[in-house]
Parts: structure tokens; sequence; C-alpha cells
């Protein structure tokens, strides 16, 4: 459930899993406007579903209406997965975890050399990114969103390890980041560019995006041209989705490399005119 969320790939992932288990079951894409989301989340039976994703600019909002959210979910007020236990619509939130356990497989070690993170945006998954780096024990996560109060607000529920600064002020906390990570949509196609020199930042600083359509984003070239470690957003898509198909479907599935393949392959398939 996402808006826009014809860019999900969360059908072919699931549907890989399905096969490759030989479950019975589908997996949706739903576009739902943010006026329309309540009406919808209530009528998830009704319309044939054991649960679902959320995805931008749901998140939140699927957490004030969860009857029941796990510890991850209430750290950051923030949902990206429901399913139904005794008759009750939960909550949890799995970008953390599934962000940590692809930048651990990207990057072995990074957690030896990270003390400093900078988080671009303020969101849904930006709120699960940053708890579970704080969890992973990294010293200091800075917080930048073109709403500055947005930041703020985030940096209050994670205490004095996390601040918040202006977008303007970007050049003058760059150079002390070991990790930047963009969690907004900019650079995603279709969406806005994202307009950011990183000039500033360290050369041996890593540099991750969040956004995997298109896979290469201007971010990563950009880092890369300069020599930066990148780690790109499919890896965080494939690892988030794990325990919400366990959820649903009771197996717990595997993020293979012929998974990543397909889902490569359909990303930088040419679009039909």
């Amino acid at each position: 459930m996402g808006h826009p969320v014809g860019h999900s790939r969360s059908p072919l992932i699931h549907g890989y899993w399905l096969r490759a288990l030989g479950l019975p079951g589908a997996y949706l894409r739903e576009d739902v406007t943010p006026a329309d989301f309540p009406a919808f989340v209530a009528a998830l039976r009704e319309r044939g579903y054991v649960g679902g994703n959320c995805t931008v600019p749901h998140k939140e909002a699927a957490f004030r209406l969860a009857d029941v959210t796990t510890d991850r979910a209430r750290a950051v007020g923030a949902v990206n997965t429901l399913w139904f236990e005794d008759g009750r619509l939960s909550g949890d939130n799995t970008d953390g975890i599934g962000f940590l356990a692809h930048l651990s497989a990207s990057q072995p070690g990074w957690e030896t050399v990270t003390g400093t993170v900078v988080i671009l945006g303020a969101g849904g998954a930006a709120r699960g990114i940053v708890a579970a780096l704080l969890a992973a024990g990294v010293d200091r996560v800075v917080i930048a969103n073109r709403t500055p109060g947005r930041a703020e607000d985030l940096a209050q529920l994670f205490g004095k390890r996390a601040s918040a600064c202006d977008w303007t002020a970007l050049p003058t906390v760059l150079p002390a980041a070991d990790l930047l990570i963009n969690t907004t949509s900019l650079g995603m196609q279709g969406q806005p560019p994202l307009d950011l020199d990183i000039a500033p930042l360290g050369r041996d600083a890593i540099v991750a995006d969040i956004v995997y359509v298109p896979l290469d984003t201007p971010l990563l070239a950009q880092a890369r041209r300069r020599g930066h470690r990148t780690t790109d957003g499919l890896g965080m898509l494939l690892h988030q989705a794990v325990p919400g198909f366990e959820r649903w479907f009771g197996r717990r599935p595997v993020v293979t490399q012929e998974l990543r393949d397909i889902i490569v392959r359909d990303i930088e398939r040419p679009k039909a005119p």
C-alpha cells in the first residue's frame, strides 16, 4: 500500500518465495491515497488480505491504525508491516533490521569504522533506520530534513545520541560523517532529484541510498566517482520483506542471489514507450 506504488518490486519478491516454497497465495500492489488509507486498512480482511506492507507515505498512519504494535514499531512511531493476530491488526517496523542486514552483507565491518551517521530525511524509513543504528552501537546520528521541525521531532525520540540539522547546514556536518544515508524519495524514478553536493564528505565515508528505482541513483553514482564505498537500496527491500512473509504465510524465506538478480533485471529492463 503506497502512493505512488507502481515502482514497488515487492510483488516480485513475495511471488518468488511463494513459488519457491510451493505455497498458495498472492501479493499485490494497492495505490491508496492518504485520504483513503484509513478506510482501506479497516477493510483489509473484507478485501481478502491477511496483511500487507505500507510504503511512502503511509508508515506513520499505519502505526496509528494498528491495534497492537511491536517494540520496534513503538520505538519509531511507524509501521511498514501489518498482519492479523488473534483477530487484531498488528504492526511491525522491519525497515531498520532490513537496512542493517544489507549494510552488513555489502559493507562487512561497517560498525567498526562508523561513529557518526548523517541521515537525509525524517519519514517512516528514517525512523526505523535511526533506531536500528543506535541499537547497533553507533555513537551519533545527525538527521537533516527540508522541513526542520520533522528532523527535530525525530531526533527527540532518541535522546542525546541523535540531533537535527537544517538541510542548508549539511556542508558543515558532512565532514564528520562516516556513513551518509538517503532515506528520502528524492532521486527515485518520477520524483525530483536529490540536489546534494557531497564534496565535503570524507573519502572513507560509506554512502547508502534506500531508493532502488533506479538501482544506481545519482547520489550513488556521485559517490562512486569520488571513490566512496556504496550500498544500494535493493538489499534493504529484500531483507525487510522476510519477517512479513513469515507472518502472512507461516514459512521463513531466504534472500538469495537468484532473487536479487530477478529484481535487478526487472529494474533494468527497458520500459515500453
